[in-house]
C-alpha cells in the first residue's frame, strides 16, 4: 500500500524566504491602507514551521484511501518525525507484518488498534502482529489539482 522507496530523509531547510502576510484592519476616515504594508518584513518557511527535528525527520508519499476521513488523501506527503512518542490519538507510518502503513493509533476496549479513516477497512489490532512503528505523521502536505 505504501511503498517503502517514497521514504526520503529531510533536507538541510533551505533559505528560501516566502511571504507571509499579516492581514490588519484599521478603523478611521483617513482612507485606505497600501495592500503592500501586509507584506513588508514577513515571511514564511516551511521547513522551520513543518519540520521540528530535522535528523529525526522524514517524508513519505501516501497511496490508497484508507486515510481519507482523518484528510489523508491519495497523493500527499506527510512529514514523519521519529523522535515522537506514539500516543493514542497520533497517525503513525509503522512496518505491520513486513507492509509499510499509515494509521491512527487507537485504544479501543483496553486494546491498542490500528484504525483507518475509512469505514471499509476494519481496526487493526496490534497486539496480534508483528508492528514496528517508524514515526509519528506532524504534518500533511495536499496540494490541488490545477
Amino acid at each position: 500500500m505504501h511503498d517503502p522507496e517514497t521514504f526520503s530523509p529531510a533536507p538541510a531547510p533551505p533559505q528560501r524566504a516566502l511571504p507571509h502576510p499579516h492581514t490588519t484592519i484599521r478603523a478611521g476616515i483617513s482612507g485606505f491602507p497600501s495592500p503592500a504594508e501586509d507584506y513588508v518584513g514577513r515571511t514564511l518557511d516551511l521547513n522551520e514551521r513543518l519540520v521540528k527535528r530535522p535528523a529525526a525527520t522524514f517524508f513519505m508519499t501516501v497511496s490508497g484511501d484508507s486515510m481519507e476521513g482523518f484528510g489523508i488523501q491519495d497523493g500527499d506527503i506527510l512529514v514523519v518525525d521519529r523522535s515522537v512518542d506514539a500516543r493514542p490519538g497520533h497517525v503513525l507510518v509503522a512496518l505491520v507484518d513486513g507492509e509499510v502503513i499509515v494509521k491512527r493509533y487507537e485504544i479501543l476496549g483496553r486494546r491498542p488498534y490500528l484504525c483507518s479513516g475509512n469505514d471499509r477497512y476494519a481496526p487493526i489490532p496490534v497486539t496480534d502482529l508483528d508492528c514496528q512503528v517508524w514515526g509519528v505523521v506532524r504534518s500533511v502536505i495536499h496540494e490541488y489539482p490545477l
